[in-house]
Formats: structure tokens, C-alpha cells, sequence
């Protein structure tokens, strides 16, 4: 696991958070690889790189977490390539879990107080011990001298069949691990600032997502991005969520798109969260950068 921090003194020096607003993202950025491993044998194109840089433009994110980055080079190469386009990131964590192919990764604009990877957490499954595959990386960020909040970046196992153990029961027990690691920091502090994000692989109905989001006073809230596009949420029956385009993922083992990619939050911060500022790039060709879609979620620093 590789860190890296600058001076929080220059951060809060070069960049003015009296705006309020802080826009926190999640990208898979689908094998994002600077040399070969040993089951991925592709490394991304100066095509799909470009095209992964002009999803993040499109969100402007102040934090964004990646899945499917490759080594901690793959990473630097990324944030320097965005740096020499006008987007810097000076603060990053890197996260190596049980996976030594794709990892998990942050990159901040503001500073980064505090990591805590998550790399060996394991679970019990038909008897047998497995390790959470990516892990999860774990950050508090400081925007300024009275706003922080703390940032739990997952990729949960995919829904690809595997000859170990039942993909589905993989995925649910991972989540369940990390609801276990939410419940840490809500029962110790039920108002603190917490952004649960990232790919998990499955569905808003399914065993993982309820697992994650809880119940309750602690349960957390789904941003739910979509895209803009013109879609009038009053224009649907009061009933039903907004039936807007919010799918992030295209599987093409079953030609299908989903919403497997999400930003959820807790209640405190939720008190935070600003809806308009909330959505899904939709880019000419996203798909030639990745099989995701990056999604961005806004919350109001300037409330305590």
C-alpha cells in the first residue's frame, strides 16, 4: 500500500473552498494498466487513457475514487496526465488488497488527514477462509478547518462466475464486511461524515446493496446520479422514483446496462448533500475509456 500526502498548508492556501461545495466521485476505469499481470493481459491504449481523462473533466470532482487502477504508477501516470490538462490532485492512496492485478484508489484535491486501508479483512464461506479480493481504501478528508469527513472506496467481487465459492454469496459476504466497517464509525459517532462509494457489482434490490445501505437510524442514503439530459423528475408518477437514465455499467456477457455503480452517505452527511449538483457524465464515446460510467455526487461544506 502506497501513500502519498503534500503540505496541508499549501492545499489550503491554493485552493478557496468559500464556494461550500465539495464534488465527490467514483470511476471504474476498467483495467486501468500500465504493463501486462498475470490474468490481464492489456494495457490501456493513449485512446482509452484520453477518454477516461475527459470523463473526469466532464465531473470536475474535488475526490474521486477509482476502481480497476492498476499499479501505483499506473495511478501517478494517470494524475499527471489530468495535472498537465488543469485538473491536480495533489493528495492520492493507493490501495494493494488480495487482487494483485486491479486495485482501489483515491485521488483528493483537498488534503488527506488520515488512511486507513483496509487489506486483510476476511470472511467464512462454506468453511472456508477468503480474503475481501480488492480491500477497501479508507481516507478522512479536511476542506477546511471546520469540515471533514471520512471517504470508503469499494470494488465488490464481480458477477463473473469462479470455481472457489458462488459469486453471489462472495459479494454479499464482502459487503457484509463492509457494512461491518460503516457500523464501526456510526455507532461510535452517529453524526459522522462518512461517503460509502464505489463499484459493487450488483443491483439496487439485490442481498449486497440492502446489506450496505442498513436499516434504521443508521442506514444510509443512495445520491442515486443520473444523467442530464432533460428528464423532469415532477413529470413521474409521485409513487415511483424518477424513472430518469441512471445505469453506469455495461455487461456485455448479457448485452445489458445496469446501475451497479453508486455514492451513498451517511445521515449526517446526507443533511449535506446537494441534488442538483448530483449526476452522471455523458460523454461522445464514453465507452471507448471504460465499461463504467463516472458518477458525481455534491455536498455543502459550509453546514455543520
Amino acid at each position: 500500500m502506497f501513500r502519498r500526502f503534500a503540505l496541508l498548508v499549501a492545499v489550503l492556501a491554493g485552493w478557496n473552498s468559500a464556494a461550500g461545495t465539495v464534488r465527490i466521485a467514483t470511476y471504474n476505469v476498467e483495467n486501468y494498466l500500465d504493463q501486462p499481470t498475470e490474468s490481464r493481459h492489456y494495457v490501456k491504449s493513449p485512446e482509452a487513457r484520453a477518454k477516461v481523462r475527459e470523463s473526469l473533466r466532464a465531473l470536475q470532482p474535488d475526490v474521486v475514487a477509482l476502481e480497476e487502477i492498476g499499479s501505483t504508477a499506473a495511478l501517478l501516470e494517470l494524475r499527471a496526465a489530468l495535472q498537465a490538462e488543469g485538473m491536480n490532485f495533489p493528495y492520492w492512496d493507493h490501495v494493494t488488497g488480495f487482487d494483485t492485478n486491479i486495485h482501489v484508489a483515491i485521488l483528493s484535491k483537498f488534503p488527506i488527514v488520515a488512511s486507513r486501508p483496509h487489506t486483510n479483512d476476511f470472511f467464512l464461506l462454506d468453511g472456508r477462509r477468503f480474503r475481501v479480493s480488492r480491500g477497501f481504501a479508507e481516507v478522512e478528508i479536511q476542506t477546511d478547518d471546520h469540515f471533514t469527513f471520512t471517504v470508503l472506496a469499494a470494488h465488490l467481487k464481480s458477477r463473473r462466475p469462479t470455481p472457489v465459492a458462488d459469486e453471489a454469496e462472495e459479494r454479499l459476504q464482502e459487503a457484509t464486511v463492509l457494512r461491518q466497517i460503516v457500523d464501526q464509525h456510526l455507532q461510535a459517532n452517529p453524526e459522522a461524515r462518512l461517503i460509502v462509494l464505489g463499484d459493487f457489482n450488483d443491483v439496487k434490490n439485490s442481498a449486497p446493496l440492502r446489506e450496505i445501505i442498513g436499516r434504521g437510524k443508521l442506514k444510509l442514503t443512495d445520491t442515486r446520479p443520473a444523467e442530464r439530459n432533460g428528464d423532469a423528475p415532477s413529470a413521474f408518477p409521485a409513487r415511483y422514483e424518477a424513472r430518469n437514465v441512471t445505469w453506469t455499467h455495461y455487461y456485455a456477457v448479457e448485452d445489458t446496462y445496469s446501475r451497479i455503480d453508486y455514492i451513498l452517505c451517511s445521515p449526517a452527511m446526507a443533511r449535506n448533500w446537494q441534488k442538483d449538483g448530483t449526476f452522471i457524465a455523458t460523454i461522445p464515446n464514453w465507452g471507448l475509456g471504460s465499461d463504467h460510467r463516472p458518477l458525481v455526487a455534491s455536498f455543502n461544506t459550509g453546514k455543520n
